[in-house]
């Protein structure tokens, strides 16, 4: 009798077990930290090594993808929509989360009633940070030294740019330069490999993180900043579930539940290393793999990494108010208005300076107001606490500006969006990439366009 054929084999999603020792690592390093915290404190490198291991494939990657984003699209004006549209929306969201952190700080006055040591006072004029660059160099520096360096310096702006000329120079080029996007095709499927077997180490690095953090800042200093702490995080948690979440559902139509359900795993990743850049290479992944165009999510993602930064506004807002209050010379709103706008273009100037929320808070009041300075020593103890809610809520900015963004600019596939979402496209967690299916796939507009042309 014949046999009924085999079914055909499925891979076997191995990772989840991965994320469930993240998640047992996260909760050993809180009890390291709590109860041997100078251990703790000892195990940052583990923290700092896998976040540099991350870091090491963003530039990358994030030339991989421009490249074959722009190279497959047909008209240079498109991309340059995208930008348009990408750098308004950055401009107007964080005027938002600058808002709202405002409207919150002025009601909650979490500054009241501290008192500031000398010691204190020291602490915050060493967070001024000498690297921050004012808006002219800041421009300057986004042009790197050589074609190469912009790849082993780390600078995801100067990547952005060499990407940018390599795509339009490829698109110029035609059929001419498709051997070419055939390699760096290739070199992407490579780049997402050696990044899937990176993120084997993060429950190490997320032990190390954790414990470090937990070891150096301790029960005391959450007792006594408490208060500022939930307002941050409440003022977080507002923002991205009723501002962002009403705005994808009015304009893309999807629930920001579902959205985040998908990208669980990248929250948990950002959770446990307290960097949003951790995360970067996997939300552009994902950003394709749900059916984002590669133009769109090459621009958006790494752009909104230096200029969508949404939990940083709110934080320099609410911190800014605390302190303050706690120096005992409350801001009137007309002063509260002009520093809070210096700080979104202070913001922009120190995008990829190490710590940069502490950073460029402390670079911001010394330029704007300097007696300020001496509160950021309040904060210091717990800003790796509060840089957990910053991150998340960053990279929960990017992610639903892109699907923002690649509506407006019609390059989503919607029916796939919604199959992803609902779990019929699963993402395949060893590659990165669609192994089946083509890495720059043609929307029904560029399908037009090539029939036309």
């Amino acid at each position: 009798m014949p046999t009924a054929p085999a079914a055909p084999t499925v891979k076997r999603d191995r990772t989840h077990y991965l994320y469930i020792a993240v998640i047992a690592a996260v909760a050993l390093g809180i009890v390291v930290g709590l109860i041997w915290p100078d251990a703790g404190v000892e195990l940052k490198p583990l923290g700092t090594g896998f976040v540099n291991l991350i870091k090491m494939m963003i530039s990358p990657i994030i030339f991989c993808t421009i490249v074959l984003g722009i190279g497959s699209v047909r008209k240079a004006a498109k991309v340059g929509a995208v930008g348009g549209i990408a750098l308004g929306y950055f401009l107007v969201m964080s005027l938002v989360a600058l808002s709202i952190g405002l409207v919150v700080g002025n009601i909650l006055h979490p500054g009241d009633g501290l008192h500031l040591t000398e010691a204190l006072k020291a602490t915050g004029h060493s967070q001024v940070d000498a690297e921050a660059l004012g808006p002219v160099d800041f421009v300057l520096s986004i042009i790197p030294t050589t074609f190469v360096s912009a790849f082993t310096e780390g600078q995801v702006l100067q990547t952005l740019l060499i990407a940018l000329l390599a795509g339009f120079a490829l698109q110029a080029m035609g059929s001419v330069g498709q051997p070419v996007l055939r390699g760096v095709e290739h070199i992407q499927r490579l780049v997402f490999r050696i990044l899937g077997m990176i993120m084997w180490a993060a429950p190490i690095g997320a032990f190390g993180a954790i414990a470090a953090v937990v070891g150096s800042a301790g029960l005391d200093a959450l007792k006594s900043l408490a208060v500022l702490m939930l307002g941050f995080y409440v003022t977080c948690v507002l923002f991205v579930f009723v501002v962002l979440g009403a705005l994808l559902r009015i304009v893309a139509g999807l629930n920001i539940f579902t959205l985040f359900k998908y990208l669980a795993r990248e929250f948990l990743l950002i959770l446990s290393t307290s960097s949003s850049e951790s995360a970067l290479p996997r939300l552009i992944a994902k950003m394709e793999h749900l059916g984002v165009s590669k133009a769109v999510v090459g621009i958006t993602v790494p752009t909104g990494y230096s200029f969508n930064l949404d939990g940083t506004m709110i934080y320099m807002t609410m911190a800014s108010l605390y302190i303050a209050d706690a120096l005992g010379t409350p801001m009137s709103i007309g002063e509260q208005i002009p520093l809070l706008l210096f700080l979104l273009l202070a913001s922009k100037g120190a995008a990829g300076v190490s710590g940069a929320g502490l950073a460029t808070l402390a670079g911001g009041l010394q330029s704007h107001k300097p007696a300020l300075v001496d509160g950021v020593g309040l904060i210091v103890g717990i800003d790796r606490f509060m840089s957990e809610a910053r991150a998340l809520t960053n990279f929960a900015g990017n992610s639903v500006a892109t699907v923002l963004i690649g509506t407006w600019t019609k390059d989503i596939d919607k029916t796939r969006v919604r199959q992803v979402l609902a779990g019929e496209l699963p993402f395949d967690e060893t590659t990165l990439l669609d192994e089946g299916r083509s890495t720059t796939p043609e929307l029904p507009e560029q399908r037009e366009e090539l029939a036309k042309a």
